[in-house]
C-alpha cells in the first residue's frame, strides 16, 4: 500500500547524503578508528591541560561515544539508544560556526553538541565529523578503496529494523531497540522528572553491587596493611567490578614476590593508564600492563612537546632517545622506587632553587588541573624553567611573592593568573618580562586564593549537610566541577525534597546518567520543577 513511498525515500537521500554514500561499503570498527582521526586530534583530552572543565567533558563524552561506536558492531541491535554528546575544539580546528555549535569561549575553544542517532558506523562517522565542521573527504577514499556492496533490493534485506522476541534480548544480553528510550533525558528535563524515572534503575544497581564493594573495601584495607600504604587510588572512573581485578592482581603479585613491593612502604599507589612514580610521588600501576610489569619494568610516555625536547636544558640522556610514542627505559619498578625517592629529594631542592630565584612564591603541582606527569618528566620540565631562570641573570626579586603559587605547564600560552589564585607559567616563559607580570597580579592572586579557601569550607559544609538531608551513603564531585559550581548545586538540593536519593551514591557532574554499579551523575546545574 505504500510502495508509492519509496522512491520519494531514495530521493531525499540523495539530495541529503554525497553522491558516493550511496554505492559505499559498511565501514569495519578499525576504519571507523582511522576515518575518526581528525575528530580524536580535536577533542583528545590530554590537549586540555590547563583546562580542567572542558578536559573532563571530553573524556566523559568520548567514552559514551566508545560505546555507541562498539554496540553499532554488535549482531542484532538494529535500534540504538540516543546519545547526546558535548565537545569542546580548539578554535583553529573548527572554522565555520554552524548549528549545534557555541560561540567560541575565552579560553578560545567551541562547544559542539549533537545527538547521535545513526545506525551504522560510516553514517555515524560522517555524522559527528559534519557537526565539528572537520573534512569527510578522507572517509570518501576509504569506501572506494574496495568494492561497493550489492544494493539493498538484490540482497533480499528487509528495508525496516527487525524488532526480535524479548526472550532473545534477554538470552544474549543485548538491548532491545526500544527499552531505553524512554529512558532518553527530553530538553528540559528536570531532576525530579529524571530520579522518578531512573530511581528504581539505580537502586537495582547498587544492590547488586554491594557484594562487590564489600570485597573492594577488604581488598582495599588488606594490601594497605600488608605493604602499609599510605592510600589506594583510581584515576580513571572504572567500575567496582574492575577495582576488585586490579586489587585481585596486586594481591596475587604480593604472594609470588612480596620483596619488591615492600618498598612502596608509606606510599599511595595509583592504577592508572601507565606505570611509573607520579609528580606527587605516587606509584602508578598501568592497567595495560601485565601484571608481572610492575615488578620487572614500565614505560614512560613521552608526552613533551619537540620545542621542549630540543631544548639544551633537557638532560642529555633524555634528548639522545629517538622522538617515538614511548620509551622503554628497562627499570625495575617497585625494585626501582629508593632511586625515585632520591629524585623526589632532588625535585624538592630544584623547586626550592626555583622558589628564591622568584621573590618566595611557592612551586606546586594540581593533580586535578594538569597532565598527568611522571616524576622524572616533572623534573625535567622543573630543570628546564630554572635553567631559563638561571642564564637569564636577571636580579630575584624581593620577597613580594610569599604565600603565593604557580603552576609549571609545558604549553606555549601567556603567563597567566587563574581564578582559584595561582599563576599558569610556561616552562619557556621570559624570566623578565615574567616577574614583572606576576608582581603586578600578586594582589588579585591573593584576593583570588582568599576567596578559595572560604568558597572550599562552604562547599565542605554543604556537602555535609547534604549527605546528612537526603541519607546519602556518598555525595562526591568530577574533577572539573569547581566549587562553585558544587556550592550553587548544594543550596539548590538542600531546598528540595528527594526520597529518591535515600542511601544513594550521588555523583555531581555535567549530565545525567545511571553507572553501571548504581551511582546517580546529575548536572550541577540541573533544572527545577516548574510550577504552574
Amino acid at each position: 500500500m505504500f510502495c508509492h513511498l519509496r522512491p520519494l525515500r531514495r530521493f531525499c537521500l540523495k539530495k541529503t547524503l554525497p553522491p558516493w554514500l550511496h554505492c559505499s561499503r559498511a565501514l569495519s570498527g578499525a576504519e571507523a578508528v582511522n576515518a575518526l582521526r581528525p575528530f580524536y586530534f580535536a577533542v583528545h583530552p590530554d590537549f586540555f591541560g590547563q583546562y580542567p572543565r572542558e578536559r573532563e567533558v571530553n573524556e566523559n563524552s568520548l567514552k559514551r561515544l566508545s560505546v555507541y561506536l562498539e554496540n553499532l558492531q554488535k549482531p542484532g541491535l538494529k535500534s540504538l539508544k540516543p546519545t547526546q554528546l558535548t565537545f569542546y575544539i580548539r578554535e583553529k580546528t573548527a572554522q565555520n560556526c554552524p548549528e549545534g555549535q557555541e560561540s567560541v569561549s575565552a579560553s578560545g575553544f567551541r562547544a559542539v553538541r549533537f545527538t547521535l542517532r545513526t545506525s551504522d558506523l560510516l553514517s555515524t562517522v560522517l555524522y559527528i565529523l559534519n557537526s565539528c565542521s572537520l573534512s569527510v573527504e578522507h572517509v570518501q577514499s576509504l569506501n572506494t578503496s574496495v568494492h561497493s556492496q550489492p544494493p539493498r533490493e538484490a540482497t533480499g534485506e528487509p528495508d525496516r529494523p527487525i524488532k526480535w522476541h524479548r526472550s532473545y534480548y534477554s538470552f544474549t544480553g543485548f538491548k532491545g531497540p526500544d527499552e531505553d528510550l524512554e529512558h532518553v533525558p527530553k530538553v528540559g528535563t528536570t531532576l525530579t522528572s529524571w530520579l522518578g524515572i531512573n530511581g528504581k534503575n539505580a537502586v537495582k544497581k547498587l544492590k547488586n553491587s554491594l557484594p562487590l564493594r564489600k570485597e573492594l573495601d577488604r581488598l582495599k584495607n588488606e594490601l594497605s596493611e600488608l605493604l602499609q600504604l599510605s592510600d589506594i587510588r583510581w584515576q580513571r572512573g572504572w567500575g567496582v567490578a574492575h577495582r576488585c581485578s586490579q586489587l585481585h592482581s596486586l594481591s596475587r603479585l604480593a604472594q609470588q614476590n612480596l620483596e619488591p613491593l615492600q618498598n612502596a612502604k608509606g606510599c599511595t599507589i595509583v592504577f592508572t593508564d601507565r606505570s611509573g612514580m607520579s609528580a606527587l610521588g605516587h606509584v602508578m600501576l598501568g592497567t595495560m600492563d601485565v601484571h608481572h610489569h610492575w615488578t620487572r619494568g614500565f614505560y614512560v610516555w613521552s608526552w613533551l612537546p619537540w620545542y621542549l625536547l630540543c631544548r639544551p636544558g633537557w638532560p642529555q640522556t633524555y634528548r639522545d632517545l629517538p622522538t617515538s610514542a614511548f620509551r622503554v627505559l628497562g627499570l625495575k619498578l617497585f625494585e626501582s622506587l629508593p632511586s625515585y625517592f632520591d629524585l623526589q629529594r632532588r625535585m624538592s631542592a630544584l623547586e626550592d632553587q626555583i622558589s628564591s630565584l622568584l621573590g618566595g612564591i611557592q612551586v606546586v603541582y594540581i593533580e586535578e588541573l594538569q597532565p598527568a606527569l611522571t616524576l622524572d618528566e616533572y623534573y625535567c620540565l622543573l630543570d628546564i624553567f630554572c635553567t631559563q631562570l638561571l642564564r637569564s641573570r636577571v636580579p630575584p626579586p624581593p620577597h613580594s611573592l610569599r604565600g603565593l603559587q604557580m603552576v609549571l605547564s609545558s604549553d606555549r600560552y601567556a603567563p597567566s593568573l587563574h581564578e582559584l589564585g595561582h599563576f599558569n607559567i610556561p616552562a619557556l616563559s621570559d624570566p623578565a618580562s615574567l616577574q614583572s607580570f606576576m608582581r603586578a597580579k600578586a594582589q588579585q592572586a591573593r584576593e583570588n586564593m582568599t576567596r578559595r579557601e572560604t568558597l572550599k569550607v562552604i562547599e565542605n559544609e554543604l556537602i555535609q549537610a547534604s549527605t546528612k538531608k537526603f541519607s546519602l551513603e556518598k555525595l562526591y564531585k568530577e574533577p572539573s566541577i569547581s566549587s562553585r559550581q558544587m556550592v550553587d548545586c548544594c543550596k539548590r538540593l538542600l531546598e528540595q525534597s528527594l526520597p529518591y536519593l535515600h542511601g544513594m551514591h550521588l555523583c555531581v557532574s555535567h549530565f545525567y546518567s545511571v553507572m553501571q554499579d548504581g551511582d546517580l551523575c546529575i548536572p550541577w546545574n540541573w533544572k527545577r520543577e516548574v510550577t504552574k
